[in-house]
């Protein structure tokens, strides 16, 4: 019988969406400036030199997806092979975050407007924090404003392991976030009071809740740890994991996957500290998986630490990286695999801010039941989903068309 895979390279946009300037991205490309970086000699690190270099990728169709994405090419990006399957998805979902791309690409788009807080400091509502604050017998909180999370950390991080207070942030995603020391705080302790926020939030329409737990004394030290964690919405419909999972079909979560479905249909759940091990992880889990099993990934290195971060340098490395390793992956399926490789929005680290970009996002087919040739511009993430969900057998998923379905 039949397995599917579903892979996520988390913010690897391709230009392009066609609603970019009603979220202030026209112009973003991910992938794109990237490329042109490395081109311009400003993609070197200790890692990585001269331009970028993504064999196997492109074999598979990522800057043939690219051009036909943004209508132009991206240096050093060769065109696909002749019998690669590949095209690229245009997202519906109101949102350019994380579970509004993955739940978009399992099948349920977004169609509700998200809360968000305003790019005003304070941010937040003073009577929802002095209820958290209360509710975790709190002394206050620091931040109040939308950041990026290294920063304040740095800024803040020595004032929060002095006074205890928490620190509580946004950005343009629907999200709060709280950053606490791990060591002076205490993870579980913070745990605590994301799950308390999540609740206070929850009229509020916000997204998600994360847990950023850092370690470190000084500004010079401070760095976040793996252990973060994520308190989602749960998604507003059954995405092809629920369905698959209450269908009796195996589903097996590969990193931040759990916590972006609000672990709802999310089966087995593997993590692992990095893009690396995360490759490893899915490997072993491609390896030992029988039947009629949904494997989903999630490589978050990608956005968080080189989107976000707005390193180009970086992020060429660990696209590299990634691309050196696919042959072990390819090598792994069988004439009866269907694996998609996307993404679920842009963070480009070109771009100002430190926040997503709305793009296009790569739709690369693997597999010996892939089909036959390019699958063109869908305009729903959901065609992925739904393309997945016929190949295990599932066909009552609502939005999204199957490749090579044109009515």
């Amino acid at each position: 019988m039949a397995r599917a895979f579903l892979i996520v390279l988390d913010s690897v946009g391709i230009g392009g969406a066609p609603d970019a300037g009603a979220f202030g991205d026209t112009g973003a490309n991910t992938l794109g400036h990237i490329a042109e970086a490395c081109a311009a000699g400003r993609g070197d690190n200790k890692d990585r030199s001269g331009p970028l270099s993504l064999p196997n990728l492109c074999r598979i169709g990522l800057g043939s997806a690219l051009e036909a994405s943004t209508g132009k090419p991206a240096p050093g990006l060769t065109a696909a092979a002749p019998d690669a399957s590949w095209g690229y998805a245009s997202e519906t979902s109101n949102g350019k975050d994380t579970p509004s791309g993955h739940w978009e690409l399992t099948g349920v788009p977004v169609s509700f407007d998200w809360g968000y807080f305003p790019e005003t400091e304070p941010c937040f509502p003073r009577d929802l924090m002095e209820r958290l604050m209360k509710a975790a017998e709190l002394p206050g909180w620091l931040g109040d404003r939308h950041a990026s999370g290294t920063v304040i950390i740095e800024e803040l991080g020595a004032e929060h392991i002095r006074t205890g207070k928490p620190i509580i942030y946004t950005s343009a995603d629907s999200v709060m976030q709280i950053a606490a020391h791990e060591e002076h705080f205490g993870l579980d302790r913070l745990l605590s009071l994301c799950e308390t926020a999540r609740t206070l939030v929850d009229p509020l329409n916000i997204g998600r809740v994360i847990a950023r737990p850092f370690i470190g004394e000084d500004p010079a030290s401070f760095r976040r740890t793996a252990n973060r964690r994520d308190y989602s919405e749960l998604p507003p419909a059954p995405t092809l994991l629920k369905r698959q999972s209450d269908r009796g079909g195996a589903v097996i979560s590969i990193g931040k996957i759990g916590d972006i479905f609000a672990h709802d249909g999310t089966g087995r759940e593997v993590k692992a500290p990095d893009n690396d091990a995360m490759f490893d992880l899915m490997l072993t889990e491609t390896r030992n998986a029988g039947s009629d099993s949904l494997i989903v990934v999630n490589f978050v290195d990608f956005d968080v630490h080189f989107g976000h971060r707005r390193d180009p340098a970086g992020y060429a490395a660990a696209l590299e990286a990634f691309d050196r390793r696919l042959p072990e992956f390819e090598a792994l399926l069988g004439p009866d695999d269907l694996a998609i490789i996307t993404a679920d929005h842009g963070c480009d680290p070109t771009w100002r801010g430190s926040d997503h970009t709305r793009e296009n996002v790569p739709v690369l087919v693997l597999g010996g039941a892939r089909p036959d040739g390019p699958v063109g511009h869908h305009s729903s993430f959901a065609d992925v989903g739904q393309s997945l969900a016929r190949h295990l057998g599932i066909t009552d998923m609502p939005h999204g068309r199957p490749f090579g379905h044109t009515a």
